[in-house]
């Protein structure tokens, strides 16, 4: 079968397509209409012809106690918290979406291989809205380890961890604060003046932030510092902010430039 497309498009829509994505969101992540992607389906149904790729499901490790990968699971549960949500397909798949900043190429691409690795054969797709990437992965057991899904904006419902995910945590704070920090925190140069010999002088000083307005979402951060034994402080009413320079150092240990 000749397609004006490239192959690895067609392959890749189709899977998407026999995860439960819709045909108007699988056509927006690979750039073609709708019909489109209706009309692959049709050639492929009707003519059996193998595809890409043999789609199978991964087993899930809270329902069928399959493995799990708890640093990259720790790591995506952040991202989760800070910028990502589960939507629902057909045939009961979820599709758990992480919006990043596109400028950020190196975390776009990690976001991608943390769902690899949290989903094994998992199939993430992107796509791109003005200034941002959506990285997308389709499985019908995403509920199963995000269960602060639910409706509604995070910040207007109560989010809480169940025992397992605050054990995994505990185990891996480096890479769930990783998740917070490079999806809603930043690193920046904060300055201050004070007199010195009657001289008033300027002084630069590098700071970690987080913001959210989840008050549950800003406790998590916090606990998860205190874990690191990193002092913080609420800077603001949604923000946390760590200035001194012991935890500013070690927070880049732990958590590492966006980029």
């Amino acid at each position: 079968m000749t397609h004006v497309r490239p192959q690895h498009v067609v392959d890749s829509a189709l899977a998407a397509s026999d995860a439960g994505v819709g045909d108007a969101e699988n056509a927006a992540m690979h750039g073609v209409a709708v019909k489109t992607i209706r009309r692959w389906r049709r050639l492929y149904q009707r003519r059996g012809l193998p595809r890409g790729q043999v789609h199978t499901s991964a087993s899930c490790p809270r329902c069928d106690g399959a493995g799990l990968d708890e640093p990259a699971y720790a790591e995506l549960l952040g991202w989760y918290l800070g910028d990502g949500h589960l939507s629902r397909g057909r045939r009961d798949v979820w599709n758990l979406h992480i919006y990043n900043d596109a400028t950020y190429v190196h975390d776009n691409q990690a976001i991608a291989s943390l769902m690899r690795r949290v989903k094994p054969a998992g199939r993430p797709h992107t796509r791109l809205i003005p200034g941002c990437v959506i990285t997308t992965v389709s499985w019908k057991h995403w509920t199963c380890l995000f269960p602060q899904h639910g409706p509604g904006r995070k910040h207007e419902r109560v989010i809480a961890l169940e025992p397992w995910q605050e054990e995994i945590v505990e185990r891996h704070p480096g890479p769930f604060l990783r998740g917070l920090f490079h999806s809603d925190g930043c690193r920046a140069n904060n300055w201050t003046t004070r007199r010195v010999g009657g001289e008033l002088k300027r002084y630069d000083y590098p700071r970690w932030q987080f913001s959210n307005r989840s008050e549950d979402i800003l406790g998590l951060c916090t606990w998860a510092l205190d874990l690191v034994d990193v002092p913080w402080r609420r800077s603001g009413r949604w923000c946390v902010s760590v200035s001194r320079r012991a935890g500013v150092a070690r927070l880049d240990e732990l958590v590492g430039p966006k980029r």
